[in-house]
């Protein structure tokens, strides 16, 4: 009994830290609504194009073009600056927007560019959003919990994947899309709430940057020339890029595939793949420390659940499998991320994470594209397989890389 109360606690132990505690909550009321938008959203173009599945890209695509093409800016300014200042601010933009959204389908002006233009600009807050809201994660807990706060945080953002999907499928059937869009501009008051609430004093702060020139290519530099940061980044983009896109390749894989034209067995494969999420991010909270094989092996049983998803022959045994998808994927993200906080320094954080969020969410624009156009030439099982395939592969290099540096070692010692 002692033994299980103990790897409860440290499987939890972030949640003792207040700051932390009020943030986690605030987020999973907030991550929900978020996950309602985007199931909402992606059904809003989705059906408005007749079902194309390359507009239904380019609508998830826009929310990351910022990111991708800006993204180092923004982990400077979290650098710079007071986290929860921008926080602040980018929450407050996000639940204005969604507020927008929810307005404009009300009124029947919800065109396919008007619901572009909101893309665009939520992708404009998550810019200085997402880095500052990774880098803040370690003020709030310190060092030594940062790992575990950080799969912590994964497990909440897949709270709500879990929990969003199904609320947002049943809404639509039955009040409409547009409550999805009030219900999460509705829910970052929590967010704000939990921010206010928060103490000052029990803040670890980081190190700040002073404004000079060439900061962005320093941090490029660091992490080219720091090798467990460059590999990690590498692999992860790769996943990221191609795997990582079950907003377009799931709806496809749901309505072309298996003939589902209703949202809900859309929001029951993504409700799925929450649930699973949830087991993922709370098994990498259990370690107390990540290591780069674990990654590994994470990328492994991604691909090969993935795969499985791709070829499976009804949409029960592909909901089924997505449990499983949604564990080892999450699993990967959580372990990628706790690497590079860990072994980054202090000041380079915001740079370094910023990376990590062109790696993983600024790629999107690239790979739902890619997606859009491969599942409109084939079909959503193709747009699948690339994905695990190319993940897969991603977690073989990054074993040839480790046997490698082994054998250097070895040498080295020889």
């Amino acid at each position: 009994m002692s033994a299980a109360r103990d790897a409860g606690n440290r499987m939890f132990a972030a949640l003792a830290v207040r700051n932390f505690r009020l943030y986690f909550f605030g987020q999973l009321v907030s991550v929900s609504g978020t996950w309602m938008q985007s199931l909402a959203q992606g059904w809003l173009v989705y059906r408005t194009t007749h079902n194309s599945t390359f507009m239904l890209g380019i609508a998830v695509a826009l929310q990351y073009v910022p990111m991708l093409v800006f993204g180092s800016y923004g982990g400077l300014v979290a650098d710079r600056n007071e986290k929860r200042r921008i926080l602040y601010i980018t929450q407050s933009m996000a639940g204005v927007l969604a507020l927008v959204l929810g307005v404009l389908v009300t009124t029947h002006h919800a065109s396919v560019p008007a619901i572009f233009a909101l893309a665009l600009t939520l992708g404009v807050v998550n810019l200085f959003d997402v880095p500052t809201r990774q880098s803040f994660v370690q003020e709030m807990v310190g060092r030594d919990l940062i790992s575990n706060a950080v799969s912590l945080n994964s497990v909440l953002m897949n709270a709500g994947r879990a929990v969003g999907p199904a609320i947002a499928g049943g809404l639509i059937a039955t009040v409409g899309v547009a409550t999805c869009f009030y219900i999460n501009a509705g829910s970052y008051v929590f967010v704000l709430t939990a921010l206010v609430l928060m103490r000052s004093s029990e803040f670890t702060p980081l190190r700040r940057v002073q404004r000079e020139k060439g900061q962005l290519r320093l941090g490029l530099r660091y992490v080219a020339s720091t090798p467990l940061l460059r590999d990690v980044l590498l692999c992860t983009a790769v996943v990221g890029t191609f795997a990582f896109n079950f907003t377009v390749t799931l709806q496809p894989l749901a309505v072309k595939t298996f003939h589902e034209h209703g949202a809900t067995s859309f929001s029951y494969l993504l409700s799925a793949m929450g649930c699973g999420a949830v087991l993922g991010g709370l098994f990498v909270a259990h370690r107390s420390r990540p290591t780069v094989s674990l990654l590994v092996t994470l990328a492994g049983l991604f691909g090969t659940f993935m795969t499985v998803v791709a070829l499976s022959p009804t949409v029960l045994i592909a909901t089924i499998f997505m449990v499983f998808t949604g564990a080892a994927s999450i699993a990967f993200v959580a372990t990628a991320n706790a690497l590079l906080q860990l072994n980054s320094a202090e000041q380079m954080r915001g740079r370094v994470m910023s990376l990590y969020s062109i790696a993983f969410l600024g790629s999107t624009p690239i790979g739902a594209t890619i997606m859009g156009l491969i599942i409109d030439a084939f079909n959503p099982r193709i747009g699948l397989l690339t994905g695990s395939t190319l993940t897969l592969a991603s977690g073989a290099w990054l074993t040839m890389v480790l046997r490698q540096k082994a054998v250097a070692a070895k040498l080295a010692l020889s």
